[in-house]
């Protein structure tokens, strides 16, 4: 008997090749995006915007208008305390003092009552800065007017200490040209304090700030 030989069918190497690739693509997992849903763009610059704006109005806080009033009224001790030192400079221009002639109703009134200085220091001191009740900004600004008046009283010491003399020596020069330096520099003070005020802007008077922060 003869031995039957198996048959098998005859596997071409192309033929194999072809039918693992097919396997391979059918079997190798489908790629998908990180992000099944895409945004447009619009939608994402109109958040970013939205989210800008709500955070620059959430950010901004108006001053009250009270608040304000109280701290232009603060500035005003330092300022009618400083009129005398500019004397001086009245008497030199004489229409410069014109300038001057609308508060001078206010400032009758301040000197007629007694001790109107040591009174209004004391009360904006203790009134509001030490007040908590105001807010910073208030208090801010009463102190940095505190301060201020009290710098006021130093060229008076010194004064009364040189004694400069009533002839026209360099004494006495030197006496005006200073009065007449701190009413300029409190004059500066005042107008630049109560416009900052009037906006609602916290004001930075140079070597005072500094002193009256420290003392809150």
């Amino acid at each position: 008997k003869r031995k039957r030989k198996k048959h098998f069918p005859n596997h071409h190497p192309s033929k194999m090749a072809s039918l693992c690739l097919s396997l391979h693509q059918t079997l190798k997992p489908v790629a998908r995006p990180l992000l099944s849903h895409s945004f447009p763009r619009s939608a994402t610059v109109s958040v970013r915007h939205s989210t800008r704006r709500a955070t620059v109005s959430a950010s901004y806080t108006p001053t009250p208008a009270t608040e304000r009033v109280i701290s232009i009224a603060s500035y005003a001790l330092p300022f009618f305390n400083s009129l005398q030192y500019g004397r001086f400079l009245f008497a030199q221009y004489p229409r410069l003092g014109l300038l001057f002639q609308p508060i001078f109703p206010i400032l009758n009134l301040y000197r007629s009552v007694p001790y109107a200085s040591f009174v209004a220091f004391f009360g904006l001191y203790l009134g509001v800065v030490r007040n908590t009740s105001f807010t910073r900004y208030v208090r801010f600004n009463a102190m940095q007017a505190v301060t201020l008046d009290v710098l006021l009283a130093v060229p008076v010491l010194l004064t009364r200490i040189l004694d400069p003399g009533q002839g026209g020596g360099f004494g006495m020069k030197a006496m005006m040209w200073g009065h007449t330096g701190v009413f300029v520099f409190s004059f500066m003070c005042f107008i630049y304090g109560v416009l900052s005020c009037l906006v609602g802007k916290t004001p930075y008077i140079p070597f005072v700030a500094d002193a009256a922060g420290r003392q809150l």
